[in-house]
């Protein structure tokens, strides 16, 4: 049986694979029904705002997970996450930043994303000048 550590670490990569697959029932799935999403410059948004973003937009991902802590059906996890966007008809651009997500073990054992604060921003240019 893995761990609830394993676990998170798996859900992670569940969701960067899925991403990248555009497969975003998956993802919803990963979340908590009043999953609440903080980023940035902007009012904090549930599920079906996230969908709505995601909507026509390519995202390939890699996360370093930084530290993870559980205690009982609660838990929290800070990484470092570089993605890049593409919307439809864009241009990419790369974004990367911490996160800080915290966890809720439901019932059935599965680890779900219930807040996340993204301070994920666009790279800076750091090319020869």
């Amino acid at each position: 049986m893995k761990t609830d550590e394993q676990a998170i670490r798996d859900l992670v990569q569940t969701w960067l694979e899925a991403t990248k697959r555009h497969d975003y029932s998956t993802i919803l799935d990963l979340m908590d029904d009043d999953v609440v999403f903080m980023v940035p410059g902007q009012e904090p948004f549930g599920k079906g705002a996230w969908s709505t973003r995601m909507t026509d937009v390519h995202v390939e991902g890699r996360s370093e997970i930084k530290e993870i802590k559980v205690s009982g059906d609660w838990a929290w996890m800070r990484q470092h996450l570089s993605v890049t966007v593409t919307p439809a008809n864009g241009q990419p651009r790369v974004l990367s930043g911490d996160t800080l997500g915290i966890l809720r073990k439901k019932p059935d054992g599965k680890w779900v994303l219930a807040r996340d604060a993204n301070l994920v921003m666009p790279e800076r240019n750091t090319g020869p000048k």
